[in-house]
This record gives structure tokens, C-alpha cells and sequence, in this order.
């Protein structure tokens, strides 16, 4: 592949001066020069139209990685583009667990025909592969894994390997099992080259390893791999019995989309919307979250509304409000997010959550108290009132106080509840915020001034 120090947005700019202009030549060119996640990432970054023009440039033999990388909805998309043939010619190169990624995408009659195609234990490992759920590590798990017993010698493992011709992508590590297949350890494969020829696997052999459970979470498979600096590991089931490896290109994979999930939720959004699906679809799916924000304004301006009398009378009352709401939303924002990232990192749980709770309230009263003092001055200033200035630095302590304690309170409930913190945790916040901040300023400006 020739070197290239493009952006992507230059390669967008040719792509679509060259389909425009029908250089289908100066199209072809640009595909050559790329790999197949560049190329994955250029149709996700093209209007339907123009995509589909340039998945028919793709080359054939790159269809089925393009395939892998792009998004579930850009994979339908482009599915519904390719004959039968083509859909199984691109899935026929796939390892069993990237056939299981997109298998499920796949027309029924394709699928059909492609189990058909597959001898008994190609489809007994894809069907082995499905029966995991889809975020765990027997989803993630390759099973193309060379295993060797401890009681050879590093000559007959070298044979092996030299019959087998080729070994498997990613294998700096082969995997020691007894008569069993059960998971005894693994042998470093630059260990294997650089040791005299007669010893055995037994007296090289690391045995303190870590495996993987086949049902652990891929999010927690991630982290082991982060905390523990692996490459490889193996997959083991309940009884030790070695079922596959996984590999560091995947758990890259797994970060990248936890990272893009996490973004997406925090706006109400699937992580796998398409940037330029069409306007109907994308209006569909926002417009859930939209709602459920309007029910949550409204009940802020029914908040409001039981202060109109307030608001009549002291106009400073009207002009002021959104400062408590925005400062309170603002510090509930940033507990919020450092929450949610430390539940992603399994960073909190419940030995330390009541720390972490103090740790916030603190940190609340104390920049309440700063900013409420300089709001106050301010206000003094700008209304001449004494007494709107002290209001209003009061009512920015308890909301954002209020923020502080919501901020950590509602991921963790939203954790054990099942639903996920980034999808609605700032939907809720905002609600607790708008509310407490008009409640705490325009009860305190009613009682007192009133």
C-alpha cells in the first residue's frame, strides 16, 4: 500500500469530485492506496447516493472487512446492494467470530445457503459462536488457536508447525492443554525459536496465565486486557476446557465502540445511528428523547408557574432565574460524567460511592459558596437590592448542592436498575437541577420579599 499523508476530508474531496465528474479511474486509485477500515470509514462519511456508488468500486476481495468495520446500519445499507453470490463470496474469508458479527445481518436465504455451503465443523463453531450472548467474551473469541501438550519437546512442536505451513494472524503465544483440551498454560513463541530444540514444552511453559471466562462481558474483558497489558489471552469455559483465544485487535474494537456508545447516549442516541441516514428514520428516533425532555421542561415551567405572583411583582426575579438553573446544571454535568466514566472503569462501587458522595458535596458547597458570593455582588450591583443579591446566592449553594449529591445518586441508581447512566442520566440531572434551582431562588424570593 503506497504511503499517503491525506486526511480523510482530502480523500472525501476526491472521492466526490471524481464520482461527480464520473472519473470512476480516479475513484478506483483512491481505494487502492487504502485499507479496509479507511475504507469503511469513507462510506460512513458519504450521503447515501454517493455510498453506494463507491461500495460498487470496493473491490471484491476487501467486501467482507469493509463489511466488518462499517456500522450495523451502513451494513444493512450495503447488504441490501450485493447479489447473493456477493454476500457469500465476501463472508466465505471470514474467521468464525467475524462471520457471527454480520451473520445475523444477513439475508434469511443467504444465511441458509451459507450454513449449507460450510462443512459439519465450520457451522458447528458458528452456531457454537451464536449461542454466546452479544457482549461477551465468546462473541469476541477466535478459535483458529494452536494448541500443544507440555510433554513434547520444542522439536516436535517446531514440526507441527512447520506441517501446518502457515500459523494464525496475532500468535505470539501457543496454548498448552492436556489430553483433555483442558487450559494447562502457554508457551511464548519466541521462547519456542530461541531455546534448544530437546527441551520440552513443560520446562518453558508459562503456567500463572490469565484466562478468560467464555460469558464474561466484553466491557470487562477490555479492561482486563488495559489493566493487565495483554495481547492475547485464552477462553476458557466453567471447567477449564479451552474453547478459543482473544486477541488485542478486538479489544480495540470493543473500545472504540463503548467510547462511540457513551458519546451517542449521552444525546438520547444509538451508537450505531448512521450520520447520514435518511431524514424520516433519524427523525423517528430523536424524537423520543425530545419528548421526554419537553415533559421534563414542562414540569420546570410548572415550577415556575407557581411563583408567577413573585415574578409580576420583582422583575429582577425573571432576569436572574436561568443563572441558578444553568450553574446547577453545569455542576451536575461535570460529577455526572466523572460518574459515569468511573462505573465504566468499574472504578466505583459500593464500598467507596458513600466517599465519593462526601468527596462531591464538598466540592459543591465550596465553589456554591465562591460563585454564589460573586453572583450575589453582582446582582447588588446591577438591582440595587441587598436582598435579591443574598437571595440568589442562597439558591445557588442548594442547587448546586443539589447537583453535586444528583450527580453521583443517579448513575448508581440507574446502574442497578438496569439502564444505562449514559442514555438518561443527563435527562434526569437536568430535571433535578431546573427544578431545585427555580424552587430553592423563587421560594426564598416569595417568602422573604413577598
Amino acid at each position: 500500500m503506497a504511503e499517503t499523508t491525506e486526511t480523510l476530508e482530502d480523500r472525501l474531496s476526491r472521492i466526490h469530485r471524481a464520482l461527480g465528474d464520473g472519473h470512476l479511474d480516479a475513484v478506483d486509485a483512491v481505494l487502492a492506496d487504502l485499507e479496509p477500515a479507511e475504507i469503511a470509514l469513507l462510506l460512513e462519511s458519504l450521503p447515501p447516493a454517493a455510498r453506494i456508488r463507491l461500495w460498487q468500486r470496493v473491490p471484491g476481495e476487501v467486501d467482507g472487512e469493509v463489511l466488518l468495520h462499517v456500522h450495523d446500519e451502513v451494513r444493512s445499507t450495503l447488504l441490501e446492494y450485493m447479489d447473493h453470490e456477493e454476500i457469500v463470496a465476501a463472508a466465505a474469508g471470514m474467521d468464525t467470530a467475524d462471520l457471527a458479527d454480520i451473520f445475523e445481518d444477513l439475508p434469511q436465504q443467504v444465511a441458509e445457503d451459507m450454513l449449507r455451503s460450510m462443512d459439519a465443523l465450520q457451522r458447528e463453531r458458528l452456531e457454537e459462536t451464536l449461542s454466546f450472548e452479544e457482549d461477551s467474551a465468546g462473541r469476541l473469541m477466535r478459535t483458529d488457536t494452536i494448541t500443544v501438550r507440555s510433554d513434547v519437546s520444542l522439536e516436535t512442536v517446531c514440526r507441527f508447525l512447520r506441517w501446518k505451513e502457515s500459523i494464525p494472524d496475532n500468535t505470539h503465544l501457543l496454548m498448552v492443554v492436556d489430553r483433555d483440551g483442558l487450559f494447562q498454560g502457554t508457551l511464548p513463541v519466541a521462547r519456542l525459536i530461541s531455546h534448544p530444540p530437546e527441551m520440552a514444552v513443560a520446562d518453558l511453559m508459562d503456567h500463572e496465565v490469565d484466562s478468560i471466562r467464555v460469558d464474561m462481558k466484553s466491557r470487562d474483558v477490555a479492561t482486563l486486557f488495559q489493566t493487565h497489558d495483554l495481547v492475547s489471552a485464552p477462553v476458557v469455559d466453567e471447567s477449564g476446557l479451552l474453547l478459543g483465544r482473544i486477541v488485542i485487535d478486538d479489544i480495540v474494537d470493543v473500545i472504540r465502540e463503548d467510547s462511540e456508545q457513551a458519546l451517542m447516549n449521552m444525546a438520547g442516541l444509538d451508537e450505531e445511528e448512521d450520520l447520514f441516514a435518511p431524514v424520516l428514520p433519524s427523525a423517528k428516533r430523536r424524537a423520543v428523547w425530545l419528548g421526554i425532555n419537553l415533559i421534563t421542561a414542562f414540569l420546570a415551567a410548572w415550577v415556575i408557574g407557581r411563583f408567577e405572583d413573585a415574578l409580576d411583582q420583582i422583575v429582577a426575579l425573571a432576569v436572574l432565574m436561568p443563572i441558578v438553573a444553568s450553574m446547577g446544571g453545569i455542576a451536575g454535568s461535570q460529577t455526572l460524567t466523572l460518574a459515569i466514566r468511573g462505573l465504566a472503569l468499574s472504578q466505583i462501587s459500593s464500598t467507596n460511592s458513600a466517599w465519593l458522595l462526601r468527596k462531591e458535596v464538598g466540592i459543591a458547597i465550596l465553589n456554591g459558596v465562591l460563585w454564589a458570593l460573586i453572583v450575589a455582588v453582582l446582582a447588588l450591583l446591577w438591582f440595587k437590592s441587598l436582598s435579591i443579591g443574598v437571595i440568589i446566592g442562597a439558591a445557588l449553594v442548594i442547587n448546586m448542592l443539589a447537583a453535586g449529591i444528583a450527580g453521583i445518586i443517579i448513575p448508581l441508581l440507574l446502574k442497578r436498575a438496569g439502564i444505562d447512566p449514559a442514555l438518561s442520566g443527563s435527562v434526569i440531572l437536568t430535571t433535578v437541577t431546573d427544578v431545585v434551582g427555580f424552587m430553592s431562588f423563587l421560594g426564598l424570593a416569595t417568602y422573604f420579599l413577598l
